[in-house]
């Protein structure tokens, strides 16, 4: 049996029935085993959970989206009778979500997978309704296609200059004092030769950027960098990014990884994004350790300051992950400072509707633990040129002292990312 013969016909109705999850010996990279269409992901460093198939899904939109989809997950798990002897966050029930950017304006996905498959500590597992045979789950699926040929590339909402003239427009703003900071992004529209595989993107995307999580959500996928907050009991966890600086070769190379820790420009701009996070964390907080100063994330192509922050949530509240992550986005990292002055102008200068870029995306389990990062470095695969077509995201912090030109290169090296991941 191959993985694609067991893809369910999508449904948001009827009993949730029984799952199992068995551990499995099996050390096949997550990202082998996803069929060709439908393929959900959460995986760094070959570990984390993928899932295809769909059990149950919910689009949801509105000032209560999250809400909803909270009260929702909360009465299929009810229903749902589980044998698990693992227990640990991932195995049982999941559900995959990529939040808008804007709940109450965008509309976020939630896909409850036919079959999951995790790994945690080198312990794989596969959960999957009772009386799936384990051995035939994981057979041979379709052949992953190869490359694309030559790409095609075109503005999006914004054309490099016009796209400059709204960070001056940003800058005027923060200069009249009526923001601290803003993010604004830009798209990018590509068209491939072939059909794009995103089996074939998410293994290019790991491959190269290991200490990312590689995510992919209903056709939205990428290397996100940022981990927007994970729940493990009551354990809570953040990774913080803001402050970025391109990479070089040699010295070159430790001269701009200087320039970046010294930049006051950027370290203000970290500075943001962490108390943003911070403060809307610390209200549900028993304890919370945030770092004094910013460290390095190095990745392949772009530097970031990074802040990892931890707390623990207080014993007697009840809040689940979903709420807990509806509290503390949008942080600085991807809105600005203060968040609504900084909504506001986003709305009047992006000229764009965001949708998932830049929104929460991860997963949730039936015990409440799960992990969510921020759309970033990815691309959403439209549908459009009958599977050749995809539309890229990045977008730069705006805080005084930015220079228009700067920006845009860091969107271009921004891009590149995914740019790379499809290239032949």
């Amino acid at each position: 049996m191959t993985t694609a013969a067991l893809r369910p016909t999508p449904s948001t109705a009827g009993p949730a029935g029984t799952l199992v999850t068995t551990p499995i010996d099996d050390d096949a990279a997550l990202l082998d085993l996803v069929p060709d269409i439908g393929a959900l992901s959460w995986v760094r460093r070959g570990e984390g959970l993928v899932g295809w198939g769909e059990a149950a899904r919910l689009e949801v939109t509105g000032p209560g989206a999250l809400a909803e989809a909270d009260a929702w997950w909360q009465a299929r798990v009810r229903d749902l009778a589980v044998d698990d002897p693992l227990g640990v966050p991932g195995s049982g029930a999941v559900v995959f979500a990529s939040i808008a950017f804007d709940p109450a304006a965008g509309t976020s996905v939630f896909v409850v997978p036919e079959v999951v498959l995790g790994r945690r500590d080198g312990q794989t597992w596969l959960t999957a309704p009772a009386g799936c045979d384990p051995a035939g789950i994981l057979g041979p699926g379709a052949p992953v296609d190869g490359p694309v040929g030559q790409l095609r590339y075109a503005d999006g909402a914004l054309d490099p200059a016009t796209w400059c003239a709204a960070v001056e427009a940003a800058l005027d703003r923060i200069a009249a004092g009526q923001l601290d900071k803003v993010v604004l992004a830009r798209d990018l529209l590509v068209t491939a030769e072939a059909p794009i595989d995103p089996r074939r993107l998410l293994r290019r995307l790991t491959a190269r950027f290991p200490d990312c999580w590689t995510f992919a959500v209903d056709g939205l996928l990428g290397a996100t960098p940022e981990l927007l907050l994970r729940r493990t009991g009551r354990a809570l966890s953040a990774r913080v990014l803001a402050g970025t600086a391109p990479r070089g070769a040699g010295r070159a190379d430790e001269r701009l990884a200087d320039a970046l820790q010294a930049s006051a420009k950027d370290r203000a701009e970290h500075g943001y994004a962490v108390a943003s996070l911070v403060d809307a964390l610390r209200p549900f907080c028993s304890t919370l350790d945030v770092p004094a100063d910013p460290v390095l994330l190095t990745l392949p192509n772009v530097r970031h300051l990074a802040t990892d922050v931890h707390g623990r949530q207080h014993p007697a509240d009840a809040t689940g992950l979903l709420g807990l992550v509806g509290a503390v986005h949008p942080t600085a990292a991807v809105c600005g400072t203060p968040t609504d002055r900084a909504t506001a102008v986003i709305a009047e200068l992006e000229g764009m509707d965001r949708g998932r870029y830049a929104g929460p995306v991860g997963w949730l389990d039936g015990r409440g633990d799960g992990e969510f990062g921020l759309a970033l470095r990815c691309a959403e695969l439209t549908g459009a040129e009958n599977g050749r077509q995809a539309r890229l995201f990045a977008g730069c912090g705006i805080v005084a002292g930015s220079d228009p030109a700067a920006e845009l290169a860091e969107t271009q090296s921004k891009f590149a990312a995914v740019q790379a991941a499809l290239e032949d």
